[in-house]
């Protein structure tokens, strides 16, 4: 509910400021006192256009603030927060200023945000009605959400749209399959070779540097012999008898040596010891080094192999690593993305089987929803015209029409189901029924729109109604049933009505005066809320005129004795 309302230079206020109430809050005055301004300030907030001839002369901008008490409304609390825009306690403030040079900057708990944010915010939750101001139930996407509520048809229609959007994401994701077969079956043949070069291979890290270590051996064989054999043969002695004697066999003869002079330094006697293990070692250290030369034999014919290898594992890595580590570690990408693109026609299968199964399944919901909307299109329309019978309008008559969708898009309907629906409207005996968004006369649709309110009050609750001109024509006995359902559905909704009527304005919870005054030698509009003496003399004036009478004043005070709660 709106809590405060404030406006500051907007056409001839120069500053209001308005408490609403909960339930039928009521504004009356002189015709041209101002009470369209309200109207105007409130079609701002709820992201109206804006025109800069609408500031107040000698002002530079015009602005329109709002208390918003948003207590029990969950689902706008819930998109603040999405938004970043939730206020403090329940309460969110919104501002709406217009320049003289016509620009237009909204503001939503004290940040800047596009106009198109409160229309998105404020849609289906401030509604307008009078000839002048566009609303939301005059769409036939809202009209069609109202239907399936009042028929009870909500989760049939969300099933309805989660399964298009599952379809179009199906067609999505075999469209890119389509597009992508000629880069796909490219992309197959290049992995399958590259797959199939490194497998070949057959790499093995360690392999790879045993080769190596080989490759340099038999490159090397015959410095190895030669040079090996010098190291032997002074190590174990010469056979030929160029060297006298092993390293081995003069290191024993020191040990001996030092062994006998130990018995007169024992630090001597240490190191022959060390020497005789020197001397072992180098004993084992010869034998192994003549076992090792016996093996090193030249291999023109094993060497050459091991540099093809050699060859092609750098081949290897210069295209896909510095090391074989690396060059696996590629061939494992590349074979789990081959396997993926081997299973696109696979997938391709398996998304036309799950598409007809969801297409099968959407039908049936389609089908159901359809069925549904066509018993809510009776039944709403039945009760629609009932109560726009009671708001003085006998003839008037009320239909939902359902039109199938021209284009589906290749299913068997659209998000919001099979066919659209749009409210229809004829006032008067003999006319023909027209789209409600089409109504010419300012006071039938604001009764129109009245009536579908009243009629849908429970399936739709929350809102702020706003009604102008919803008592043109209306007099008498069904002035005060007209009073009557504004009571019923601000039980409901907080709603402000614009009257003329004091049958209307006795059943109001708040009661407001818009009416002009002179300062400073220009004329302004007030907005002032009345009570007690003050609300019979208003109420007396709308019945009987400025000079209103004792009996038109006993008139007042009756209709507000009557419309007290008992």
């Amino acid at each position: 509910m709106i809590e405060v309302l404030r406006i500051a230079d907007l056409a001839i206020v120069e500053r209001a400021e308005v408490e609403f109430g909960r339930g039928l809050n009521v504004l009356t005055g002189e015709t041209g006192a101002g009470k369209s301004i309200v109207l105007g300030a409130l079609g701002l907030l709820a992201g109206g256009r804006a025109a800069a001839r609408s500031v107040r002369e000698g002002s530079e901008e015009a602005v329109v603030e709002a208390l918003f008490r948003t207590q029990g409304l969950a689902d706008l609390e819930s998109e603040l927060e999405r938004r970043g825009l939730a206020g403090d306690r329940h309460e969110l403030v919104v501002r709406r200023s217009v320049a003289r040079s016509g620009r237009s900057r909204a503001q939503l708990s004290g940040q800047l945000v596009p106009l198109a944010t409160l229309a998105e915010l404020f849609s289906g939750r401030v509604e307008i009605s009078s000839q002048h101001d566009s609303h939301a139930l005059l769409r036939p996407e809202v009209q069609g959400r109202l239907l399936d509520r009042k028929g009870g048809l909500l989760e049939r229609r969300h099933a309805v749209e989660t399964g298009v959007q599952a379809v179009r994401g199906l067609d999505a994701e075999r469209a890119r399959l389509r597009e992508r077969e000629r880069e796909r079956a490219q992309r197959l043949d290049f992995l399958t070779f590259q797959v199939r070069e490194i497998d070949e291979a057959k790499l093995d890290p360690g392999e790879i540097e045993q080769m190596r270590t080989l490759r340099a051996r038999l490159a090397h064989a015959e410095r190895l012999r030669v040079e090996g054999g010098t190291a032997l043969a002074r190590l174990a002695g010469d056979a030929d008898g160029l060297e006298a004697s092993a390293a081995g066999d003069a290191l024993a003869d020191a040990a001996r040596a030092l062994t006998e002079l130990g018995r007169f330094d024992p630090v001597l006697g240490a190191l022959a010891e060390r020497l005789v293990v020197v001397a072992t070692e180098v004993r084992d250290a010869a034998a192994d080094l003549e076992r090792h030369l016996d093996g090193i034999e030249a291999d023109p014919a094993r060497l050459d192999s091991i540099d093809e290898r050699l060859h092609r594992v750098e081949q290897l890595q210069r295209k896909y690593g510095p090391s074989v580590e690396d060059v696996l570690r590629h061939r494992e990408q590349a074979a789990a993305e081959l396997a993926q693109l081997e299973g696109a026609d696979e997938r391709a299968a398996a998304l036309e089987v799950q598409r007809r199964a969801l297409v099968e399944r959407l039908q049936a919901d389609a089908d159901a929803l359809s069925e549904g909307r066509a018993r809510a299109a009776k039944r709403l329309a039945r009760e629609v015209e009932f109560a726009l019978r009671e708001l003085a309008m006998p003839h008037a008559r009320f239909a939902v029409v359902l039109s199938p969708l021209p284009d589906a898009g290749g299913l068997p309907c659209g998000p919001s189901g099979a066919e659209t629906a749009e409210f229809a409207f004829c006032a008067n005996r003999g006319e023909a029924l027209r789209s409600l968004r089409h109504v010419a006369s300012g006071g039938e649709l604001s009764r129109a729109f009245l009536a579908i309110k009243q009629v849908l009050r429970e399936e739709d609750a929350g809102m702020v109604l706003v009604f102008d001109e919803v008592d043109a024509g209306v007099g008498g006995a069904a002035a005060d049933r007209l009073g009557r359902r504004l009571a019923e559905l601000a039980a409901r909704h907080q709603v402000l009505c614009i009257t003329h009527l004091p049958q209307i304005a006795a059943f109001a919870d708040a009661h407001f005066r818009v009416l002009k005054r002179e300062r400073a030698g220009r004329t302004v509009a007030c907005i002032e809320q009345v009570e007690g003496r003050e609300r019979i003399a208003e109420i007396a004036r709308m019945a009987g005129g400025e000079r209103a009478g004792k009996a038109t004043l006993q008139y007042a005070r009756e209709l507000l004795a009557a419309r007290a709660p008992r």
